[in-house]
């Protein structure tokens, strides 16, 4: 059923984009002024519209919905101090419903049919790849906020969470640095979790460790009586743990409930941020840790401010955490990029992205005009019994991205 609605929907673009452009101009390069592709974005008026694209339901609702606050809460931003070059963001909101094809349809829904100027949103790297394809081929702009598993960059896309080398190598060295030499692997069954755990397997054959477990369960499990056995029997020092969504709630209620605590197997995860460990609880999780570019508890003006404007527009109980955090820091990316550019032409802003850069709540980034990926500072966390995630580590300092790990003799050939 699935497929059959992708390949519809694919039959039908073509003729949905000629009734949704045939009344709009093409984008224009500024540089040339030559048409750069068949756009229905229409600039000429006092708004300019945008696409919000977030999975409002499903299995990763608990995680994406903060995400689409964060992103509504950075349009108000802007909208307040005058807009992108004098224009009101318009913003259009879509549901990707956790499923990697609806994410693909709304796409290009939002490019051909509502003719935004970039979209912003995803999650999952399934969401991604299935996106990748409708941007490239409808030569438009995705902000996609989300660590993942690297070994990709695409000019129509801008990566404003972490790679590879930004989250998941630090983590791994942080744990090889506490003598947790044995480790057990578990994550949902999708792309992002089995390529990372590929890299952690060549990661760990170069660097005197050892996978002594490796288990994957459907995204959404909550199953995990089976896995969580063959955790504490597998002799494992350390849990590297690449579930996404509410699945870990299920499993970190199962962990405890077998007897394992953090002090004797520790898990360390990729995709619980704060929001994440409320619904987990945090009676559940403290003790544990994490691997990110952000916390909520980062002391800086920057930070504070952001926090504090967060909590009154969304309520004092609601947390920060990092995904959100980029996603709002690609809106103001894109802002700074356009009006470095001059013009919301999809060449335009691809030529004018390096080095554009923003004094972000995480610290400032900035673009990477090669691979459209931002320097991001890697931080080791802890969950404390508060709800709160506390950096327990810190590069020295911002990281540069290196998606295809060139830098990395032993990811030769992952790639």
């Amino acid at each position: 059923m699935g497929l059959r609605r992708s390949l519809l929907a694919a039959a039908l673009l073509p003729a949905l984009a000629l009734t949704a452009c045939g009344a709009k101009t093409s984008a224009t390069s500024a540089s040339t002024g030559a048409a750069t592709t068949a756009s229905c974005v229409d600039s000429s008026g006092s708004s300019i519209k945008v696409g919000f694209l977030n999975s409002l339901s499903g299995t990763m609702a608990i995680s994406e919905k903060t995400v689409n606050d964060s992103l509504n809460l950075a349009a108000k931003e802007i909208n307040a101090a005058g807009g992108v070059m004098g224009k009101q963001i318009s913003v259009v909101t879509e549901d990707g419903a956790s499923d990697p094809t609806t994410f693909a349809e709304k796409a290009k829904k939002l490019i051909a049919a509502d003719c935004v100027a970039a979209v912003f949103g995803g999650w999952t790297s399934a969401s991604r790849k299935a996106m990748l394809p409708v941007f490239e081929g409808q030569n438009s702009l995705l902000y996609y906020p989300v660590q993942y598993e690297g070994l990709e960059a695409s000019k129509n896309i801008f990566y404003t969470g972490a790679t590879t080398n930004q989250q998941i190598i630090p983590g791994l060295e942080y744990l090889k640095e506490k003598g947790k030499t044995k480790l057990f692997l578990v994550g949902s069954d999708y792309v992002f979790p089995r390529t990372a755990n590929k890299i952690i397997n060549a990661y760990a054959k170069a660097n005197g460790m050892e996978v002594v477990g490796e288990e994957y369960t459907p995204l959404g499990s909550t199953d995990f009586a089976t896995i969580v056995s063959k955790m504490k029997n597998s002799g494992a020092t350390a849990v590297f743990n690449t579930l996404n969504g509410d699945s870990n709630v299920a499993f970190f209620k199962e962990y405890t409930s077998a007897g394992m605590k953090a002090d004797t197997l520790p898990v360390l995860s990729v995709s619980i941020a704060e929001e994440e460990v409320q619904g987990i609880g945090a009676a559940n999780i403290a003790g544990q840790l994490t691997a990110w570019n952000y916390y909520q508890t980062i002391d800086s003006a920057a930070n504070k401010k952001f926090v504090a404007d967060f909590k009154a527009a969304y309520g004092e109980k609601r947390v920060t955490s990092d995904p959100m955090e980029a996603a709002y820091t690609s809106l103001y990316l894109w802002k700074a990029t356009v009006e470095k550019a001059k013009s919301f032409a999809v060449a335009d802003v691809q030529a004018a992205a390096g080095g554009v850069t923003f004094d972000a709540p995480e610290g400032k980034v900035t673009l990477n005009g090669e691979n459209h990926h931002i320097a991001k500072t890697g931080m080791i966390g802890e969950i404390r019994p508060d709800g709160l995630i506390y950096a327990v580590w810190t590069s020295a300092t911002a990281i540069e991205p290196d998606p295809f790990l060139t830098s990395y003799p032993w990811a030769a050939g992952l790639s």
